[in-house]
């Protein structure tokens, strides 16, 4: 039975669009970057699972909330009361369904070798967790090819797919 639970398990991950993905934290005050490998499922509307150090990190989009699992702390945010994880929460979401994404106020779109980078800058940059998110997508495939998240002090979590 339990062979079985795990062969469906695995099924609906693979058919839900699980993807290896590798994590780097970059600490400007640390030598070398932490390297850790994981997945990423990805289901349609806007729902988003990256996984990593046997599930130590993890990254979750779920509709409007967000929550990161990173160093043994939770931290958890409602893209409907925070700003810069709204105008993420709507880039993400036209990525996976395959719709246009705008430049705006704090949001900037270049193109350039079959690659479309998206940049989120928050205005106000007042007890924000992030300074900015930086998605890379191929533009004809619209898959995701890295996410970076930018912190203070020249640190950032960079994901490759």
């Amino acid at each position: 039975m339990r062979k079985l639970i795990f062969a469906l398990l695995c099924t609906l991950a693979i058919s839900a669009g699980a993807q290896t993905v590798t994590r780097t934290q970059h600490r400007a005050a640390i030598v070398d970057d932490a390297v850790t490998t994981g997945s990423v499922t990805i289901r349609k509307p806007d729902y988003i699972c990256i996984s990593t150090a046997a599930d130590q990190e993890q990254l979750i989009m779920d509709g409007t909330m967000f929550t990161m699992k990173t160093g043994g702390k939770k931290h958890v945010t409602d893209s409907r009361k925070n700003r810069q994880f709204a105008t993420f929460h709507q880039v993400l979401k036209a990525v996976i369904n395959h719709q246009p994404v705008t430049a705006g106020e704090e949001l900037t779109v270049n193109d350039s070798n079959g690659l479309r980078t998206i940049t989120v800058t928050p205005a106000k940059k007042k007890r924000q967790m992030f300074t900015s998110f930086v998605l890379v997508i191929d533009s004809k495939t619209w898959a995701i090819r890295q996410l970076r998240m930018n912190e203070r002090a020249g640190n950032y979590v960079n994901y490759e797919f």
